[in-house]
């Protein structure tokens, strides 16, 4: 089978492969140069998102050798008189996702390059000469024959669309047609971009909703309109009745908005397919209620809402529940976590504003609840609870836990700390195989825990490792469960030799590699 691969006869398979290296350059480019029959297959993933790979931008070079005498002829004008081979491949072609603020930053940096040692680079204007480049790549890219899955649109002072783009636009309806996920940010608080910026958005979401209508994934980042916001969300508002199956939607307001001039109201249409909704900065509108109607809707996320009511009115039964930096009553929670009851297992709870001011009468309504109607839960993740015997208690009954991560507030004796990590250490779940355990009050007591653990950990999270004591308890963990894969350390003060000998065991590695 091996070389039935290698010579190309099993390309579905050989595309699965390849596919699977999407985000990993080094290795797509390697099997590149493997075979000819490779190269064809590597090349498209390869180019399908070049503007996120972290590299030197040159490659931008290679699109403009499709550009036509007169494009090159301006570009000779901006300074730019290199010789642009003609290429093998189409590379303007395969490209799948397009996220202009990346865009825009590797032109910046391909222009650097080019006119570092130019006379010109002091007497143009590197503001128009980005502005052009962004122009005539984003029309080559409509006009090559590309189909965009993934559009990532930040509007700013670099992005103006031309009658000449809109053309392209038009007749070249497949570079939107394959559209599964889109992102758009446009904030507009001054008024000398506004008629521009509203008259260039309304013209391009007519075009999305005539011809992107597969979208699965549509995020409102950042919207916000200070002098015209119903022309601004009325067009968005064209985008989401014009879909098919929209199945993630998120809304990201300005500092608490109000007013969303029926953009929320229009989900209606996509009640049966709404699977997951995110909302950010927005307060309580009676729009909020169209999303009761949502019959399918899986995952709920609310975060920076200072609101109480917006969560009563989306109190809905799902799997998945995340309540980040918000107001909430008590009573609100519970209520939440009751309806969604034995359906939810993943819940995330940071930095909640209870208006309660007794924290143990919610700490323990909030516990109880998760105990009694939560039991099927395998991703917890809880801020700013104390270490308490009823934290001890629902720990102990998921059995279904898999995930874990705690920040706890600690307010007891030391030695009572002790006799209560022992304790915790013992009851983890046997099915729990991820562990954050970067909470700083823990640090002293890693030993403790580590000894007395009984659960199959895979990775665990460590915010400091720094003496023998615990680097010994990390060893002797490792021996005895043979599950431990990676540690992940904010900080690492250890002498060479004690870390070497960890790493016989488990690889360490820094938080922040895995996205923590």
């Amino acid at each position: 089978m091996s070389s039935k691969i290698f010579m190309g006869d099993m390309p579905e398979l050989m595309n699965n492969i390849l596919n699977s290296l999407n985000n990993d350059f080094y290795s797509l480019y390697s099997c590149a140069l493997v075979s000819r029959h490779w190269c064809k297959m590597s090349i498209p993933i390869l180019w399908q998102d070049p503007f996120s790979f972290e590299r030197k931008p040159l490659f931008i070079s290679k699109y403009f050798s499709s550009l036509g005498e007169e494009e090159k002829y301006v570009l000779k004008k901006c300074g730019i008189n290199a010789e642009f081979t003609k290429t093998l491949f189409d590379y303007a072609r395969f490209l799948k996702v397009l996220d202009l603020s990346r865009l825009e930053s590797k032109v910046k940096k391909w222009i650097d390059i080019k006119l570092v040692n130019s006379k010109l680079y002091y007497n143009i204007s590197i503001y128009h000469t980005i502005i052009l480049l962004i122009k005539l790549l984003f029309k080559l890219f409509i006009e090559s024959g590309a189909a965009l899955h993934k559009l990532d649109l930040h509007f700013s002072e670099f992005l103006e669309f031309t009658p000449e783009i809109f053309y392209s636009l038009g007749e070249n309806k497949q570079f939107f047609s394959r559209l599964q996920d889109i992102y758009l940010y446009l904030h507009l608080d001054t008024k000398s971009y506004e008629d521009k910026y509203i008259e260039n958005a309304n013209a391009l979401t007519r075009i999305l909703a005539k011809n992107a209508t597969k979208i699965s994934t549509l995020e409102l980042d950042g919207v916000y309109s200070k002098y015209k916001p119903r022309l601004l969300f009325n067009s968005f508002m064209h985008i989401i009745k014009s879909q098919e199956q929209l199945r993630r939607f998120k809304l990201n307001g300005k500092i608490f908005s109000k007013e969303f001039y029926g953009i929320i109201s229009a989900l209606e249409c996509q009640k049966n397919s709404l699977q997951e909704i995110i909302i950010e900065n927005c307060s309580f509108s009676a729009e909020f209620k169209v999303l009761k109607n949502c019959k399918n809707l899986e995952i709920l996320r609310i975060r920076n809402c200072n609101d109480a009511k917006l969560l009563k009115v989306l109190n809905y039964k799902v799997s998945t529940l995340e309540i980040i930096n918000c107001s909430i009553d008590a009573s609100t929670i519970v209520q939440i976590l009751e309806e969604s009851g034995i359906l939810l297992q993943s819940i995330l709870l940071q930095r909640l504003k209870f208006k309660s001011e007794d924290t143990e009468i919610w700490e323990e309504s909030l516990l109880e609840a998760l105990k009694s109607f939560c039991p099927n839960i395998t991703y917890l993740n809880i801020s700013r609870i104390g270490f308490s015997t009823q934290l001890l208690e629902l720990i102990g009954n998921l059995q279904k836990l898999q995930f874990l991560t705690l920040q706890c507030i600690i307010n007891i004796p030391e030695e009572e700390i002790k006799i209560r990590v022992m304790r915790f250490a013992e009851i983890l779940p046997l099915t729990l195989h991820y562990f954050d355990l970067r909470d700083y009050w823990l640090t002293p007591y890693i030993d403790i825990l580590l000894n007395h653990c009984n659960a199959p950990l895979k990775k665990m999270l460590i915010f400091l490792l720094y003496n023998e004591k615990n680097a010994k308890a990390l060893i002797k963990f490792c021996i005895r469960k043979r599950t431990l894969n990676y540690v992940g350390v904010d900080y690492l003060i250890l002498d060479d030799y004690i870390r070497k000998d960890i790493e016989s065991y488990v690889t360490l590695v820094p938080c922040e590699s895995w996205g923590v």
